[in-house]
């Protein structure tokens, strides 16, 4: 695991001179603390910091070819490597070191820009061929790795792994996007391949990026298909799940460092704890986070997994003062991000640094089974459409009006959502502001804005139907924008690496094709994964409520927050931006004061 960087010149010669992908390495040695390594020459620098995981001691970066006319630098880990090496080697090519990043070198010699599509991991990849004056950049198909590149004046090609690092090449010259700061305010992230700096770019999963003769073009290589739907009785699909999972899980378990688990005491992260343990010799080091909030506590249950797989648990219960920590999320995440759980993730990656150097988490379970609540409220808004005859919506939206508090409020957004073509009536479900709020706290000119442009058409493309299309949309977006760019983030800002068996390609694919009502089942969501999981743990935790990786941040907005809330939304810096209204801001924030009545009132920007 690593951070890499660099520049390259689309015309032929680098307008500058060295250091710079130095300079831009220095910005992420929380991503790779062990280790630095560059190459350079007139038209290309390419750098990285490293957290060395395989091949401890001979994996330095960049690697090469035998004639040295190829340098990679990358970051992430291809578990297929082993296998991908003996093909290679079988093919003539001549290793040098016992790290997975040659593997990527010779591929693609071998495989030529088809090369990402024979990698099984997750990964950054960056190659320079001298030979043919050309940069080839790579992404991992669902975006678990990130890399943001831009095109700066004079020629210049840069990437790196964290926004951070562009601010250190001549040329660049940062400017806020007006529509990646709507894209906030509705999803609550800044989906790709926007970022929150005009001209900056994020490299969408699963594609990769050539430049060669002057000429930047990107392309797709992988994409999930979900047709035609697998064949088989309900007891054979179990069974074939198991085993995908397994297996998921079991190629992640090469290390040589020390390891272990994240366990929330959800049931995905103890499905992958629990088949962690049947897989090793030694016990499972497992480490969960809790909070005073009982409603936000879900110790109890990772206990009981802990217990029942015998692991070796350590926990952690997060008190007041850690809000301190959210100082140092806005400098690891670079832009604008929304998932309140980052917090927990950046301390339970703290707790477990201490002991291991890589976890394996549970992430990706609910993408691929439709395991959140939002799915079975969306069949149901279906279903109320489907029985009224599309006339639920005029009445909700009536009886709204006369309804006071968060019940009128409610009924109001159903009623809007029923008479909302797909996927809108999905999306506005799932938004953290509507309309309303985002003409309550912006200025008019980003309010007015369509909210769903940037993401809608990943709810349209494709063969995904039903359930499938929404579960096909949730991966390109809030998957790959908030669930990995929140892991990748606070597991880097501790040097700590973070493995996803369920989010593994082959187990994706395979989970794809899955029937519909093999996900989700007279509403209930994760039907078969369930049944899998009651196979691996104890019954209290299947039967629990899911709770979500949550933090109680309406409490600390109105205490230990607070302060820090009205400095910064009162600040003449925020009112200089233009992009606020600072009236609205007020009103809202005003919601979040102890002498607020009840919390109720409070519309989605809250």
């Amino acid at each position: 695991m690593c951070g890499i960087a660099g520049v390259f010149a689309v015309g032929g010669t680098l307008p500058f001179g060295g250091g710079v992908v130095e300079s831009m390495c220095r910005q992420i040695v929380h991503r790779g603390p062990d280790d630095q390594g560059v190459y350079r020459d007139a038209s290309a620098q390419i750098g990285m910091r490293r957290l060395s995981i395989i091949d401890v001691g001979g994996g330095h970066q960049p690697i090469h070819n035998e004639d040295e006319s190829i340098q990679v630098v990358f970051n992430g880990e291809i578990y297929n490597f082993q296998e991908l090496r003996r093909e290679l080697e079988a093919r003539g090519h001549r290793f040098y070191t016992h790290s997975d990043t040659e593997c990527i070198v010779h591929a693609y010699e071998e495989y030529g820009d088809a090369c990402f599509s024979h990698l099984r991991g997750m990964f950054a990849i960056a190659i320079v061929d001298k030979a043919r004056q050309r940069l080839v950049l790579g992404r991992d198909r669902l975006g678990k790795k990130p890399l943001y590149y831009s095109l700066l004046p004079g020629g210049v090609l840069a990437f790196a792994s964290e926004l951070k690092c562009l601010f250190e090449v001549p040329g660049f010259s940062p400017r806020i996007s007006h529509r990646a700061t709507l894209d906030y305010f509705v999803l609550g992230y800044v989906p790709a391949p926007a970022s929150i700096y005009e001209g900056v770019h994020k490299l969408l999963p699963a594609h990769s990026l050539t430049v060669e003769r002057g000429q930047i073009r990107t392309q797709c290589y992988w994409q999930p298909q979900f047709e035609p739907k697998l064949q088989g009785d309900e007891a054979t699909l179990k069974r074939q799940l198991l085993e995908q999972i397994e297996e998921a899980v079991r190629v992640r378990l090469v290390s040589d460092v020390p390891f272990g688990a994240f366990l929330s005491g959800g049931l995905d992260s103890s499905v992958v704890a629990a088949l962690m343990a049947r897989n090793l010799s030694q016990p499972v080091k497992t480490f969960s986070i809790g909070f005073e909030e009982e409603r936000f506590n879900e110790l109890p249950a990772a206990r009981a997994v802990a217990r029942h797989i015998g692991a070796e648990h350590h926990e952690f219960v997060v008190e007041a003062d850690a809000v301190e920590a959210m100082r140092d999320l806005v400098w690891y995440f670079d832009e604008p991000f929304g998932d309140s759980s980052a917090l927990p993730t950046h301390l339970v990656s703290k707790m477990a640094v201490g002991h291991v150097k890589m976890v394996l988490s549970g992430d990706g379970g609910d993408e691929l089974f439709a395991g959140y609540e939002r799915y079975r409220k969306y069949q149901t808004l279906l279903d109320l459409r489907s029985r009224s005859l599309g006339l639920a919506g005029v009445g909700l939206r009536a009886l709204s009006a006369v309804l006071p508090g968060a019940a009128g409020v409610r009924l109001g957004r159903i009623g809007q959502r029923i008479v909302q073509d797909f996927p809108d009536d999905y999306l506005s479900g799932v938004a953290i502001c509507n309309r309303d709020d985002l003409a309550l706290v912006l200025k008019p000119e980003l309010a007015q804005l369509d909210p769903f442009a940037s993401v809608r058409h990943h709810f349209l493309d494709g063969d995904a139907q039903g359930l499938d299309r929404i579960l096909r949309g949730d991966m390109a977006t809030y998957l790959s924008d908030d669930i990995m760019v929140k892991v990748d983030r606070m597991t880097m800002a501790n040097s700590l690496e973070a493995r996803a068996p369920l989010l593994d390609h082959k187990l994706l694919e395979f989970s794809a094709r899955l029937p519909q009502d093999m996900k989700l089942r007279g509403g209930t969501g994760k039907y078969l994964f369930k049944q899998v999981a009651r196979e691996l743990l104890p019954a209290e935790v299947l039967d629990k409520p899911k709770q979500g990786f949550a933090i109680p941040v309406a409490h600390w907005l109105r205490h230990e927050l607070r302060e820090r809330m009205t400095d910064t939304l009162t600040s003449s810096s925020f009112r200089q931006r233009g992009l606020f209204d600072s009236a609205g801001v007020e009103r809202c924030m005003s919601r979040h004061r102890p002498a607020a009545t009840t919390t109720a009132n409070c519309s989605g920007c809250c």
